[in-house]
């Protein structure tokens, strides 16, 4: 057990996990299935801010933020109390039976504040990929074409349809056949991983080239209804879209008739230090998938695009019992509110600013352990190979390493298209003690699992 200063904001009681975290996790592996998987072998009792405490008393520093829905923190007061004055008025009608104005108030802010010099139009779901898969419907009702172009390392969700999208095979696809037809998929341009000899401009402008090839070879644009990309991967391991390359895709869309969909569902919503990471580039694409941080905590999504786009299914052809929840729309309300400050979103950008400094720290300390740090804003990762020259992936590292952190207690979670990463996604409200006093633990993980695996 880690003993904890007085200044220090973890404070472990117990061994990692304590002994009441253990019963509820047993009960949990009792009554739920493997397939549901669980990262940590904590049980939460509370949580505020960028702080969790478990049930036997152990406080830890968060740096998952919930998989990137709590950015404005755990239980921000501002959510906390909508929700309790909503709870007294209204729980729930659904929109499809009537209007309320929360959900209008929600859709109205979410217009203003996506990219765009033009009419939009917004339509809420309850996940991100509901959201995903409503903007595919709406895509293909509006040019009345079925192809959807994806991308290698991207993730979408795990319906039927996001599934298809997604790339990760083993993870979230394997026995889950069949998948849904008219997708296709595209390589991506990871530039880490790029062939020996090869600069960065180099690689990109050969993947900008490459465009044209897919959809000569992969598909005819013609065919194509709509272009889904993330500006920055999320499970794909934190990989962002070089600006040249998503400029190319715009323009391909213009010039055949597709629609490009930004799915910011993990990167957007001021995580990358911009409201959207598509704004890192310049490039407006014509619809936005949101969820994750949108509602601080409560399942609502969205997509937000052009009028006319959105206009195009019949009535009756979108929407959902409980989508735009009453108690999810304030919350979003004051999330937006939150987020779309100025001063909000250059903490995100200090934050993320902090934290690279920190994990390039680590990777000079172990070059040959800690391959890459990438990102955009507080959307970081450290890629975990065993090799720096061949990047052979080292997941058993990884989640070595997730797991030295959990027991010093810093809250981390694992990502990347090999699952070799150790992603950063803190609530965007944590100090700067807070995050100094996490990533000392991350490096001290990182010299213990170092010390035990490397020759």
């Amino acid at each position: 057990m880690t003993a904890s200063s007085e200044q220090s904001t973890i404070r472990l009681q117990t061994e990692i996990p304590g002994p009441k975290s253990a019963a509820i996790v047993a009960r949990r592996d009792a009554a739920t299935p493997v397939g549901a998987t669980k990262l940590t072998p904590i049980s939460v009792a509370s949580a505020h801010g960028s702080t969790v405490t478990d049930v036997d008393g152990n406080t830890f520093i968060d740096m998952a933020g919930g998989i990137g829905v709590l950015a404005t923190g755990h239980t921000p007061g501002g959510v906390v109390e909508a929700m309790k004055a909503q709870a007294e008025k209204l729980i729930h009608m659904s929109a499809i039976v009537a209007t309320y104005e929360p959900m209008v108030e929600v859709a109205e802010r979410l217009n203003r504040v996506t990219p765009g010099d033009f009419p939009k139009k917004t339509v809420f779901m309850n996940t991100g990929a509901e959201a995903v898969e409503t903007a595919v419907h709406i895509a293909r009702s509006y040019t009345k074409r079925q192809g959807i172009v994806v991308f290698e390392g991207g993730y979408h969700g795990r319906t039927n349809m996001t599934m298809s999208m997604t790339s990760k095979f083993n993870l979230f696809k394997k026995g889950f056949g069949p998948f849904a037809p008219e997708i296709y998929r595209f390589p991506f341009p990871n530039v880490y991983r790029r062939p020996d000899g090869l600069d960065e401009k180099a690689f990109v402008d050969w993947h900008i080239d490459n465009l044209s090839h897919c959809f000569t070879a992969i598909v005819d644009p013609s065919h194509v209804a709509a272009i889904v990309v993330e500006p920055v991967q999320g499970e794909g391991g934190f990989i962002p879209a070089p600006a040249p390359w998503l400029h190319r895709l715009r323009e391909l869309a213009d010039e055949h008739g597709m629609l490009l969909i930004a799915d910011e569902i993990q990167a957007g919503m001021g995580r990358t230090g911009t409201m959207w990471a598509i704004e890192h580039s310049g490039v407006v694409p014509d619809m936005i998938t949101t969820a994750k941080s949108l509602g601080a905590g409560m399942p609502i999504s969205a997509v937000v695009g052009r009028a006319e786009v959105m206009d195009a299914p019949h009535p009756g052809g979108l929407g959902g019992t409980y989508s735009a929840n009453p108690l999810a729309c304030v919350a979003a309300i004051e999330t937006i509110d939150t987020i779309s400050d100025p001063a909000f979103l250059a903490r995100s950008r200090e934050v993320g600013e902090r934290l690279r400094g920190h994990l390039e720290a680590i990777q000079s300390a172990h070059p040959d352990l800690v391959g890459d740090v990438r990102g955009v804003g507080s959307m970081l990762v450290m890629e975990i190979v065993k090799d720096a020259v061949t990047k052979a992936p080292w997941m058993e590292a990884t989640a070595a390493i997730a797991t030295e952190t959990v027991k010093r207690g810093v809250i981390t979670i694992r990502a990347g298209l090999y699952s070799n990463c150790i992603r950063f996604l803190p609530p965007l409200v944590i100090t700067d003690a807070q995050l100094d006093e996490a990533m000392a633990v991350v490096a001290e993980a990182v010299d213990v699992v170092a010390a035990e695996m490397k020759r």
